[in-house]
């Protein structure tokens, strides 16, 4: 069985920095709604003019520096819908992340 991954961040100051920033401008763009179901967090935005591609860079560059953390973007006919989940360790993460999408 693979070890899991290190619950830690390999981005600097800065990067994160600037990584918060584009989460929070494209949630005071384009969020609508964030839902909880278990220790997921559920993040509905409305699906605008390049909104997915945008959450989609965002979730692939996520993924890079968090491995410990579970992202999926789905298509819904009224959202797109980004689950963020973790470990029970990561669960401050995973607050954090959905919390930055919400500022």
């Amino acid at each position: 069985m693979p070890a899991e991954p290190p619950i830690a961040c390999s981005l600097d100051a800065s990067q994160m920095s600037d990584r918060l920033a584009e989460a929070a401008a494209i949630g005071a763009e384009s969020l609508f709604d964030v839902r909880e179901q278990g220790e997921r967090k559920l993040l509905l935005f409305r699906a605008g003019e390049g909104v997915q591609s945008r959450l989609e860079r965002i979730v692939a560059a996520e993924l890079e520096c968090c491995p410990f953390l579970s992202l999926e973007l789905t298509a819904e006919p009224d959202a797109l819908v980004l689950t963020i989940a973790g470990p029970d360790d990561a669960q401050p993460i995973v607050d954090e992340m959905a919390a930055a999408f919400a500022s």
